[in-house]
């Protein structure tokens, strides 16, 4: 009756794949479904000033909904995955030196609504695999802006004009800052982050999201 019990109760409580609903791994995502995943080239999305944009995969499938299910679903577990994604990517780059990862930050009172900040999740996630520092202290945003899917280029970046602001004090000596986001669209919200950095005398930055909806 005992293994009966303990057999009943691993079956109830067995994790299934989000994609595919398969419980054979009892995991939040099985490996064929990570493996579907499609990634962007080995190369330069876009650039910013003098600051590289990179985009680990496409905006597609599975990929789409993981970042889907992290932000407005709150499976957290799958933070791990959109992390190891980008690590994949990441290493694939061989860009050399020490980050600290700054997770592009949402208004205080959305986070407050949504009792969590997405990409600090997958920051933590990414760390982990890094060894990069977290630094979730150098910028905040000041303001509280509309969705930006909704609009172009030009009113994404009057939306997000004034938004964030720098705290250079908290600023980690002698590690690099790879913003980290989850879709890079037009990358006003890269550029805008630049710029108030740059303004407060920060300059070496490199940006990293984890998709992007254009093959580029």
């Amino acid at each position: 009756m005992k293994d009966f019990l303990s057999g009943l109760l691993d079956w109830i409580y067995k994790k299934r794949c989000y994609f595919c609903k398969s419980s054979a791994e009892s995991v939040k995502m099985c490996t064929k479904c990570f493996d579907e995943l499609e990634f962007m080239p080995v190369q330069v999305n876009r650039k910013f000033f003098n600051n590289n944009i990179y985009c680990a995969g496409v905006y597609d499938k599975n990929l789409q909904k993981m970042i889907r299910g992290v932000k407005y679903h709150n499976q957290k577990d799958l933070a791990y995955y959109q992390a190891k994604f980008m690590w994949i990517y990441w290493q694939r780059l061989e860009i050399e030196g020490d980050f600290q990862i700054v997770p592009v930050p949402i208004y205080e009172k959305r986070k407050k609504q949504r009792k969590y900040n997405h990409m600090e999740l997958v920051a933590q996630e990414f760390s982990a695999l890094s060894g990069y520092e977290v630094n979730l202290n150098l910028i905040k945003r000041i303001k509280d802006t509309k969705p930006q899917y909704k609009l172009n280029k030009a009113q994404r970046m009057i939306n997000l004009s004034d938004a964030f602001e720098v705290f250079a004090q908290n600023l980690i000596p002698n590690k690099k800052i790879l913003l980290f986001d989850d879709i890079c669209t037009t990358g006003s919200t890269f550029e805008q982050m630049i710029k108030t950095l740059n303004d407060a005398n920060i300059y070496d930055i490199t940006c990293f999201a984890t998709t992007t909806p254009w093959e580029n």
